[in-house]
């Protein structure tokens, strides 16, 4: 009889790609793209929401799924939540590390999120969901809906669209990250069949660089 062992699961290819290019691609990354969030006030009108929300229910712990080089992370610290970030890349948590030393980061996957059952308050996820296979998608929302305790919030950031788009180069380096569009409606589909409810919607229209419409989504689990 030959014994068989069993290890952790293959990682899914989608993932390894996502994480090879973000570290070939994280100084020029962050630096592209330091401070683009404060030239977006209705985005960021949901993360002071969310932030507010969560403290309003009591406060507690609050992981960024998707973090980068982190500074939604730590602009939710200063508005005093108990949050860390959580990001694939070794080469994003660094950079994240060094320029944010008064906030945690974590090397991780939003798929399978180092977090016991119903111990977090919140749950961000800013524009990282679109790196998610659709067909992975309804797993990872179950895996926010493990993670949230009752009550507990989840704030989702994404493009609006039907089309993905790949990216083979990026700053110089050659990459493979797939950005998948999302529509709104599918995805209160989605939340809904995880067991969350969805309490707040917002799109807007694409301005600058942008090339699509862009959504947030504000969704509670159940008690």
């Amino acid at each position: 009889m030959t014994e068989r062992t069993t290890g952790p699961a293959p990682e899914a290819g989608f993932l390894t790609a996502t994480r090879v290019s973000y570290d070939a691609i994280a100084a020029a990354y962050a630096e592209q793209y330091a401070g683009v969030h404060d030239t977006e006030p209705l985005g960021l009108a949901m993360l002071d929401a969310f932030a507010a929300l969560v403290r309003a229910a009591g406060g507690g712990p609050v992981v960024e799924a998707g973090s980068g080089p982190g500074e939604v992370t730590a602009r939710l610290h200063a508005q005093g939540l108990d949050v860390h970030g959580v990001d694939l890349s070794p080469a994003m948590v660094a950079r994240a590390r060094r320029d944010h030393p008064h906030v945690r980061f974590e090397e991780g996957s939003m798929t399978a999120l180092d977090a016991g059952d119903e111990t977090l308050r919140g749950l961000v996820a800013w524009y990282s969901l679109i790196h998610i296979a659709p067909e992975a998608v309804p797993d990872t929302l179950g895996e926010f809906h493990r993670v949230l305790a009752p009550g507990g919030l989840l704030l989702l950031a994404f493009q609006v669209g039907d089309e993905p788009v790949r990216y083979t180069e990026a700053f110089g380096q050659e990459v493979a990250l797939d950005f998948h569009r999302i529509r709104p409606e599918r995805l209160e589909r989605q939340l809904h069949e995880a067991g969350f409810t969805v309490r707040a919607r917002m799109e807007r229209e694409a301005h600058g660089a942008e090339t699509t419409p862009q959504a947030y989504l504000l969704a509670r689990k159940g008690e």
